[in-house]
């Protein structure tokens, strides 16, 4: 169990606030983090990532105290056993894939093949030998995401990971997240703006505003059946530009043997980065 209660200052836009969360996550919870820019989200996952030094408060993993201003306790972040994905990647620019994740797993004995284990699972193998600057967003991601595993966590924190990837690869890097918080039994803090993003991934979410808990309880159910968009115009080379749910806009491809017109609906499937 995560069990936390934290506070910091925080300068914002609207003037001086204070950060003040108490939380208490299961093991294998994925909550998301939700609020208007300015509410501390970052600052919270900073503070549990030991990035920022709290005002008072307390963290505890389990039984082993992370953080504790009356005990005068303070864990250094390179012991803490999480990961944290930022959402600008924060890749290392002159390693290659995979020494960006052998950093990541240095130290204990086995790291190669954990290694080895992570670019496959993440679709990684044929981009081993390229820097991050030879890659596309949604490559990047999961890069971030691997060197994040790397560390062998028990925590995985995720700071708006996808916001800035196209439709198709946020499906895509969404069930992705889905398998590995599954299959590395992780407890998971995600911060998203995208409320079907926290449908489909979160067991709570939490709504952060001026520093404080606004209101928590489960994710808003998934809409049923496929995601559609309604085809705004074709364009040259055979794509589409789609209206999605919400009212925001992007280009897909045009699904195959299939002729669309404006104002047409279809399915918005998912495609790898």
């Amino acid at each position: 169990m995560l069990d936390f209660h934290l506070l910091k200052a925080l300068h914002t836009a609207a003037g001086p606030r204070t950060l003040d969360v108490r939380l208490a996550l299961a093991p294998g919870e994925l909550l998301a983090l939700s609020g208007p820019s300015g509410a501390g989200k970052t600052t919270l996952l900073r503070l549990l990532a030991g990035l920022d030094r709290p005002d008072g408060g307390f963290v505890r993993f389990g039984e082993h105290p992370w953080y504790d201003q009356q005990a005068r306790q303070w864990l250094p972040p390179q012991q803490r056993p999480l990961g944290f994905v930022f959402q600008d990647y924060a890749l290392f620019p002159n390693m290659t894939v995979r020494e960006n994740l052998a950093f990541a797993a240095a130290g204990p004995p086995g790291a190669g093949p954990l290694v080895a284990e992570l670019l496959e699972l993440l679709e990684l193998g044929a981009l081993a030998g390229r820097r991050p600057g030879a890659l596309s967003g949604g490559q990047q991601q999961r890069v971030a995401l691997a060197r994040a595993l790397a560390r062998r966590p028990r925590l995985l924190l995720l700071d708006e990971p996808l916001a800035a990837l196209d439709l198709p690869t946020r499906l895509r890097l969404q069930q992705v997240l889905a398998d590995v918080h599954q299959q590395f039994g992780l407890t998971t803090i995600l911060i998203s703006h995208d409320p079907a993003e926290i449908a489909r991934l979160a067991t709570r979410v939490v709504e952060l505003e001026l520093g404080q808990v606004r209101q928590q309880g489960p994710p808003p159910p998934a809409a049923p059946g496929p995601l559609l968009g309604r085809v705004v115009a074709v364009l040259p080379g055979g794509g589409l530009r789609v209206q999605l749910p919400g009212g925001a806009e992007a280009d897909v491809p045009a699904p195959p043997g299939r002729a669309c017109a404006p104002g047409d609906e279809l399915p918005l499937t998912v495609g790898v980065a």
